[in-house]
């Protein structure tokens, strides 16, 4: 009994050695997660159920309190959204000037979380949106009060995400009252965050939300990570301590977004835009030239180019209309004829008023 025991530990503790210093058994975890699906389904069972025969069995009154303010929150929310309507168009725009490319809007997926990591040394939480419903290694996770974290580990049908409160995880950040950037770190308290390396006459302050500031090309731009919730100035220390505190709700929400923000390098988005930007000005190029209006009098060098030869004309016709002249001018009155037939091309034309010209001359 004591050498199966033996050698079970000695087998438990290679595992884990090998686990974490290669990857040979992430195929191995990858397929077992298919299995503990279904474990997780069974234990959240009982939860689900329960909670469906409340809501069956709630009272009429707290159902009408709560319908009665979910109706004011709805016509709340929907005056700050005809005002987020307004700045998002202008802000359309504003982009449009500055030739960005840049997302507005990126897309979001929802997700549950369906399991923690029981270390208390780590952050990080499971939830039931895997490889084939399209998430990625690094993508951002937020709830509906800000960011949570990243997306470290995937498998089939769930994902592990690291959270921001862990001790490895940082992420750059900005004040959004003067855009002073900033390196947010974990420190393994899920209600602190700490700003290293903030100088200790910077302009920051308690109170002062902090966004992401999307420097580091994994998170998008200007979703909320924390609040400042304590200064504390060393004169003997070239930085400041400052704790902030993380707007989401870390350890108390439940579903979860996946945002799906832009993937591309710079370099491909700077193309990109120029391709666009080079479209664009084509086809303002072909609009314009289409909606020109033609010129109704003839321009005037093209005007100097015909005004020699206006005296010619009359000459032409002068042997033609005076009898008397017709039998001294006969090679001006033959080269005239084919000028009266129908086809009145230029080229036609020309021949006929050179001969009469010298016609005019000899008279």
């Amino acid at each position: 009994m004591g050498v199966r025991l033996l050698v079970l530990a000695v087998l438990s503790v290679a595992l884990m050695v090998v686990d974490a210093r290669f990857t040979l058994l992430k195929p191995v975890r990858s397929q077992m997660s298919l299995v503990l699906m279904e474990s997780y389904w069974i234990t959240d069972l009982p939860q689900r159920l329960w909670q469906g025969v409340a809501s069956q069995f709630g009272s009429r009154t707290e159902l009408v309190a709560e319908n009665e303010k979910l109706k004011t929150e709805n016509l709340l929310l929907q005056g700050r959204m005809q005002k987020l309507a307004a700045l998002t168009e202008q802000n359309v725009r504003l982009r449009e000037l500055l030739n960005s490319s840049a997302l507005v809007n990126e897309k979001v997926e929802v997700a549950e979380l369906i399991g923690m990591d029981p270390n208390p040394f780590t952050h990080r939480i499971l939830i039931n949106k895997g490889e084939r419903d399209g998430v990625v290694l690094g993508q951002p996770v937020l709830d509906a009060r800000g960011l949570m974290g990243q997306v470290v580990e995937l498998m089939p049908y769930t994902s592990r995400v690291l959270l921001l409160t862990d001790t490895t995880h940082s992420i750059p950040v900005q004040v959004n009252r003067n855009g002073l950037r900033a390196i947010a770190s974990g420190t393994g308290n899920p209600e602190r965050l700490e700003l290293r390396h903030v100088a200790d006459t910077a302009d920051i302050k308690e109170g002062d939300l902090l966004v992401s500031s999307g420097l580091g090309q994994r998170f998008p731009a200007g979703y909320p990570v924390a609040t400042v919730k304590e200064v504390i100035h060393d004169s003997g220390q070239p930085f400041a301590i400052v704790r902030a505190v993380p707007t989401a709700a870390l350890n108390r929400s439940r579903y979860l977004l996946l945002v799906f923000s832009d993937n591309r390098t710079p370099e491909e988005r700077a193309n990109e835009a120029a391709v666009a930007q080079e479209a664009q000005d084509r086809q303002g190029n072909e609009s314009a030239a289409s909606s020109a209006p033609v010129p109704a009098t003839v321009p005037k060098p093209v005007a100097a180019a015909v005004a020699p030869a206006a005296p010619t004309t009359p000459a032409a016709t002068a042997p033609v209309a005076t009898p008397a002249r017709s039998t001294s001018h006969a090679p001006a009155t033959q080269h005239a004829r084919p000028a009266a037939k129908p086809p009145a091309a230029a080229p036609a034309v020309a021949p006929a008023a050179a001969p009469a010209t010298r016609g005019a001359r000899e008279e």
